[in-house]
């Protein structure tokens, strides 16, 4: 681009001129604003600044944009998301923090910003603050309703602890764990502090409500969260929102024993159970063999008091009924000398039921004699003998039946509708019915001569004259079908007289 220099003359030019050895020179925007930027980073390089988060807001990509000021001023800044996803915390507005990083410019909003490398809370006030925050928003969420609190099982067999595995904390539950109840302790092995800790103690809740209940590694029965004394700042794995909602949401109860018994975190509202130290969490989870022991011989010496106690009362009240009741023998001698009654009377009438069925057997065979069957048996041949049939009387009968039968049979011939066909004639049919009448066959239009081999299909139409007489069925120069003759019926044979009953 030439460089052109405004003119000095008052009288005010339209265009400007470029004149000789003039170091004033038009810029671009660009050059502008590179010069700026390059100034800018050079003089500031890397600072600290502590302030106010203002408009804070993540966007698709993962970069993260925000405000920071204080009483009078204000500083756009903008963290890439790389870093955003190392932060120990989850900003949000109204966080005091104190951040690093770069100072620069944005030259499309001709803004001056900082490129935030690192984030960190200013004092404790304002992570208390962030507390306040976060326990707010998921208490509103129902993470904290003591109703979802489940109890601890009694006697559980297996136990899952999450914790460092170097530290003291896990020694003192195991050795707490020995002293009142051996048990099986399952250890998944966190951080407990400091990046990705919070993501590992999360990981580690899920993974044992992950575990099947019937698998390889047994799906403990409690969970125990926990972790020594410390800061604020670091005990805050504990009170990050991943943490919260996998303990909240965790099939198994939990038992949170995190920091001493003033610390408190997030974790200690979301479990079922809180515990003040990890020794304590130890005894909660189980109780002492001991006194178990004791307790359950207590109860067996109750139980065999209880016992020896009812059986003396059902002792006390049997003997008291016994001698309520009276002897068997008074019982069983009414019933014994009806027995012996009963039996004289069965040999008794046993004897007399004998002596009645002789009486009637010699009475009957006294009736049958030889001569009685004799003459019974003749008498019974001479009605045999009366009822035979003649045979001429038989054939009598079936001569005139015959007669009858051919009578009807030459009856049944003459009335046969098919044997005038075979004397030439025809009969006519319309939609499967008789045609009895000319009227009928001029109403039906189309007819069917049945002859004795074959059927004809003839139209009927009315004559010229506007009559209704149909179209001759043959030509006129035919001889027209004979009549046909009359048919006798056959004269009845005279019935012959009926034969007497052979019987009468």
């Amino acid at each position: 681009m030439s460089d052109f220099s405004v003119s000095e003359d008052a009288s005010g030019r339209l265009l400007a001129q470029e004149r000789a050895g003039d170091n004033l020179t038009a810029l671009s925007i660009s050059e502008l604003s590179a010069q700026l930027k390059r100034t800018v980073e050079d003089r500031f390089g890397f600072v600290r600044l502590r302030g106010e988060i203002s408009g804070f807001k993540r966007a698709a990509s993962g970069h993260v944009y925000c405000c920071l000021k204080d009483d009078a001023a204000v500083i756009d800044g903008v963290m890439w998301k790389g870093t955003a996803g190392r932060l120990a915390f989850r900003p949000e507005d109204g966080l005091d923090v104190i951040v690093t990083g770069k100072v620069t410019t944005y030259p499309g909003r001709s803004k001056y910003q900082i490129v935030i490398e690192s984030m960190e809370l200013a004092g404790e006030g304002a992570l208390m603050q962030l507390f306040e925050k976060l326990k707010a928003r998921l208490s509103a969420e129902g993470l904290f309703d003591p109703a979802k609190r489940r109890p601890i099982p009694m006697l559980p067999d297996v136990i899952g602890v999450v914790t460092s595995p170097t530290g003291a904390v896990i020694r003192d539950i195991l050795h707490r764990l020995a002293d009142r109840f051996p048990s099986r302790v399952l250890l998944w092995p966190v951080l407990v502090q400091g990046e990705g800790a919070a993501a590992q103690v999360a990981a580690a809740v899920r993974g044992f409500g992950a575990l099947p209940a019937n698998g390889p590694i047994p799906r403990p029965d409690v969970l125990i969260v926990a972790r020594g004394g410390g800061s604020i700042e670091d005990l805050w794995s504990f009170n990050e929102e991943v943490v919260v909602r996998a303990v909240a949401e965790s099939p198994i109860p939990v038992i949170s024993a995190v920091g001493h018994e003033t610390d408190t975190t997030l974790c200690d509202f979301a479990a079922d159970l809180r515990a003040p130290t990890p020794t304590a969490a130890a005894e909660m989870a189980v109780p002492v063999r001991a006194d178990l022991a004791v307790q359950v011989a207590e109860l067996r010496a109750r139980m065999q008091r209880c016992v020896a106690r009812g059986l003396d009362r059902s002792r006390e009240r049997l003997e008291a009924q016994r001698r309520l009741l009276p002897r068997p023998d008074v019982l069983l001698a009414q019933a014994r000398q009806r027995a012996d009654d009963l039996g004289d009377r069965l040999r008794r009438g046993l004897s007399h039921r004998v002596s009645r069925a002789r009486h009637e057997l010699a009475d009957a065979s006294g009736a049958l004699r030889p001569s009685l069957l004799q003459s019974h048996l003749a008498r019974e041949r001479q009605k045999l003998a009366n009822v035979r049939l003649s045979p001429l009387v038989l054939e009598r009968r079936l001569g005139d039946a015959r007669r009858q039968l051919d009578g009807l049979w030459r009856l049944a011939q003459s009335l046969n509708p098919d044997a005038p066909l075979k004397r030439g004639f025809a009969r006519v049919m319309a939609q499967g019915r008789l045609v009895r009448s000319a009227e009928e066959a001029r109403a039906a239009g189309r007819v069917t001569l049945k002859f004795e081999q074959d059927e004809v299909t003839a139209l009927t139409q009315p004559d010229a004259a506007g009559g209704d007489s149909p179209a001759p069925a043959f030509p006129s120069s035919a001889p027209p079908p004979p009549a046909p003759r009359p048919v006798r019926k056959a004269a009845p044979s005279a019935t012959p007289a009926r034969q007497t009953d052979l019987f009468d």
